[in-house]
């Protein structure tokens, strides 16, 4: 009955394992092409402030 068990268990562990070396080598490729991971947090304005934005008028006479 032992041998059993473990014969069971063996390709459960069997399919653990590959499904883990699976997820292990896409999570390595996937971290693997990403740039500036030490840049800080993007800039809220990249442009300057809106205020500075040119205001036109008519001519008055």
């Amino acid at each position: 009955m032992d041998a059993s068990k473990s014969s069971e268990s063996a390709p459960e562990d069997d399919n653990k394992r590959k499904f883990k070396e699976a997820l292990d080598r896409k999570m390595a490729k996937s971290s693997g092409g990403s740039d500036h991971k030490n840049a800080g947090a993007a800039q809220p304005r990249a442009h300057g402030p809106v205020e500075n934005r040119r205001e036109f008028r008519r001519k008055s006479g």
